[in-house]
Formats: C-alpha cells, structure tokens, sequence
C-alpha cells in the first residue's frame, strides 16, 4: 500500500461523499417534511450531494481544514515516517481536489492580519494537531479497539460552522440537564445564525477546553445517525422544536441527528461544554485502516 497516495484518496473521499446514515437521514426527513419550501430545499440538497459523488466533486466550496484523528492498538506503533506520510497525503488530495486556496501568507503578525494573501495551492492549507485515540479512553464513543488496529480518520471541518462553534465553562449545579440543555440553547442560537441547515452538531463535554473540544471531533469522526443515543435524540427533539428548517425556510428539520459525546470529568462545579453546529455538507469524514 502506497500510504501516501492512500491518504490523498480518503481526503478526496471525505469531500466529494457523504456516509450512507447520513444520506438516508436527508431521506427520512424528505419523506416526513411537510413545509412545502423546507422539502423542496431538502430535495435539492440531496441532488447535490447525487452530483458531488457522481463527479467527484467537492460537496461544497469550503473544502475545509483537515483534522486526523488515529486510532492505535496496543500492538501497533505511529512512527515519523507514518506522520510524515499522512502530511504528504493530506497535502496531495487538497491539490488535486482540488480544494479551494485558503492558507494564509506570512509570519505570525502576518498570517493573523492576512496581510500578504494566500498561496495558490490548495496543499498549503497544513492539517490540525493529530488527536491519538487508544483502548484506554473513556467517553461515550468510547471504541473496542483491538491491540492489531490502527485506523486514520480524516475530518474536513469548514469555516462556518467555526464561525458559530462555542467552548465555555457551564456550572452543572448537579442537574446533566442544566448542562445539556445550556448546550442546546449556545446550539439554537447559532443555528438561527448559520445560513446551511439541517446540521448535525456535535457536543463534547469534558474537564477542559481541549478534552471537551477533542471529545466533539471524536463525535463527529465516529458518530452514526443510524445508532443514536437518548442524550442525541433528546437534543435533535429539542432543536428540530425550533422550526429553523433547512436553510432557514421553517419546517421539521433543522437538524438531521446529533452526536454528543461525554468523557471523563472531574470534581467541580464546573463541566467544560464544546458545540459545533456543522453545516448540511458535514460531516466529511472517511477512514483508512492500515
């Protein structure tokens, strides 16, 4: 297996096809949507991710910023060459997307204030931090990794949905209601705001910002609509209540599924909460077991 050339696939993968749960939930909601525009708008989103896949095709202009995620079993090993690897393949499948030029020029001060432009290749675009995932963690998505596994799973996370992400402190005052629905009302608000519903948002609770935002990527690499929590559905109720509807027409479906994912905590009065109200083309997600 040429690991480079494999990775550059699953970045393409991740961009121009969305999971079989995923279309099958845009399905669902077709069939029970009973706001004429709110159908007819879910119609022709269904038609374009048809078209997307057909042609190979990005499912959207933002192409998004890659995030990898490795799953490890205790037999195997993540070496240099590996990491190197996954760099060079991620750098390759941007270029011939191709995805749209978005890494930004410059020094420290200059790369802030996009003072000197963008470089024209799309491969500029450098992925997030890696996140390891191993059979010692603790959450709802917590996996049954086996000592042989290991697993590359690359994220394209788009701008929008950062625009209206949250991460902040939320005081439990010993109720996981007052937690969860806190997290709802941040998700309301910016779905009210982000313009490309339905969404499938994502929610990581944990002990600090990084941990909580980490369990929200987790979520979003491994979660399936098909196989929903009662936490998720409780969420995907209280904010399909909302009558936001695909791209703001009103109606049933303002999300199609959600994916909440809670880890270890800690001994506080605090639970730090991450939301991410993804947009109708996420999640892009794929996966290569090496």
């Amino acid at each position: 297996m040429d690991i480079i050339d494999s990775v550059s696939n699953s970045i393409i993968e991740a961009s121009t096809n969305l999971t079989d749960d995923k279309l099958d939930a845009l399905k669902r909601a077709i069939e029970i949507e009973t706001n004429e525009n709110a159908s007819w708008c879910l119609s022709q989103i269904l038609e374009n991710y048809h078209v997307a896949q057909s042609i190979n095709f990005p499912l959207c202009d933002d192409t998004g910023i890659a995030h990898v995620i490795i799953e490890v079993g205790k037999e195997r090993e993540i070496s240099g060459q590996l990491i190197g690897q996954i760099y060079e393949g991620i750098e390759l499948g941007l270029n011939n997307l191709p995805a749209r030029p978005m890494a930004v020029k410059g020094n420290e001060i200059e790369r802030v204030e996009q003072s000197r432009g963008l470089f024209e290749k799309p491969g500029m675009l450098k992925p997030a931090p890696i996140l390891i995932d191993s059979h010692c963690d603790q959450s709802s998505y917590k996996r049954d990794i086996s000592p042989d596994t290991l697993n590359i799973h690359f994220l394209l996370e788009g701008g929008g949905p950062e625009i209206r992400a949250k991460t902040f402190r939320v005081y439990h005052k010993r109720s996981f209601y007052n937690v969860i629905d806190t997290a709802v009302g941040w998700l309301n608000d910016s779905l009210k705001m982000l313009g490309c519903t339905p969404s499938i948002p994502a929610v990581g609770i944990g002990r600090t910002h990084f941990e909580a935002t980490s369990l929200l990527l987790k979520a979003i690499a491994y979660g399936n609509l098909d196989n929903q929590s009662d936490v998720e559905k409780y969420v995907s109720t209280k904010l399909n209540e909302s009558n936001i509807g695909p791209l703001g027409f009103g109606g049933k479906t303002t999300v199609l599924g959600s994916y909440v994912n809670i880890g270890n905590q800690r001994a506080s009065g605090v639970r730090i909460v991450s939301v991410r109200p993804s947009c109708f083309v996420e999640p892009r997600v794929s996966c290569l077991k090496l």
